[in-house]
């Protein structure tokens, strides 16, 4: 498999980003294409020790800011390092694209040059959750509008992503709501209702509030990208706030601190579950190739772990059991517009 990466995006880049992919070139079996400034990249190696020559190094000096219109990608800077990279994917020199850059510019780049799968309305970022079990997130804040169509096409999406990812035989689907009744919410929840209710390629279980996110009644959650990125940041937000009050409990006193140390083990494991860089990146569902948004911040840990979960994600098979429900929405919509047609004659 070969990883194109953008390591010009983001934060923390290029440093991080540059030092995510020689971390994840000596981890995992694939090889690379580095997209970016090549004196910057090749300065930050010799700075830091690192070796070059396994990978392909293309360069472009533009870079698409976080403040930058999305629509630049294909417009303005349409030869910056994640146009290229996505260029790159679409005419199939490489098999998957990584990208710590503008999630809007990423998102608009990657439904116009690589392309959506044909039949998906809107492709959507979806993220995992740090419950137990892990709870998929979709959308994430692609999809600011939505309507009842898309969240059908998340729902089926989300599930053939858990299914392949997590090896779960009937992922449950939730709908995000402000009450578990049929009839809560706005209209757009309540014919959404129905036609997740309805729809054979899913294991519809109904609304979820917000409080029984972590409480494992779904293993994919469904919503607007609005919502599900205030969802998202929220929980990043209390992750935070949790580590930050074990920290100050166990290093209250002496006593604490002996405390901390015989439960060492475990505390790392919770402190592991809740860290951001141990999760990758969010795959970008219902684009024809795979694309994986890494967070802004990622620092060389998350950015190496969005590559394996590009690798993971590409080795699934996922986008071709995408493809076959896409295949069954047009077949659907053709025979209902058919059958409408017969019937006003």
């Amino acid at each position: 498999m070969r990883i194109i990466v953008d390591v010009m995006g983001g934060d923390n880049a290029p440093l991080e980003t540059v030092k995510g992919v020689c971390a994840a070139a000596a981890e995992y079996n694939a090889s690379y294409i580095i997209v970016g400034d090549k004196p910057q990249i090749e300065k930050i190696a010799e700075e830091n020790g690192l070796d070059l020559r396994r990978f392909e190094i293309v360069h472009t000096e533009t870079v698409i800011g976080m403040e930058d219109d999305p629509l630049s990608v294909v417009r303005a800077k349409s030869d910056s390092s994640m146009s290229v990279g996505l260029r790159l994917l679409a005419e199939g020199k490489g098999d998957a694209f990584v990208s710590t850059g503008n999630t809007g510019a990423l998102f608009t780049g990657a439904t116009l040059i690589v392309r959506k799968i044909k039949g998906i309305q809107r492709a959507a970022l979806a993220m995992m959750l740090p419950t137990d079990p892990p709870l998929l997130l979709l959308d994430c804040g692609a999809n600011v509008v939505v309507n009842d169509e898309y969240l059908e096409q998340f729902a089926v999406m989300g599930s053939a992503y858990m299914k392949k990812m997590y090896r779960l035989e009937a992922p449950r689907v939730g709908l995000l709501n402000n009450g578990t009744e049929e009839c809560k919410g706005t209209e757009l929840q309540i014919t959404a209702y129905k036609r997740l209710s309805v729809c054979d390629r899913i294991h519809f279980v109904g609304n979820v509030e917000g409080h029984a996110i972590p409480q494992n009644v779904c293993d994919v959650l469904v919503t607007d990208g609005f919502t599900g990125n205030v969802v998202l940041k929220t929980i990043e937000g209390v992750s935070k706030l949790l580590m930050h009050s074990m920290k100050d409990i166990f290093y209250a006193n002496a006593l604490t601190k002996m405390s901390a140390l015989m439960v060492k083990s475990r505390v790392d494991d919770f402190k592991k579950r809740f860290d951001a860089t141990e999760h990758g990146g969010a795959p970008l569902l219902g684009i024809s190739r795979p694309v994986i948004k890494a967070h802004g911040s990622s620092n060389a840990n998350a950015f190496k772990n969005a590559i394996r979960q590009a690798i993971a994600y590409g080795n699934s098979g996922v986008i071709y059991d995408i493809v076959d429900a896409a295949a069954e929405f047009a077949a659907a919509k053709k025979a209902a517009k058919e059958a409408e047609a017969i019937s006003e004659k």
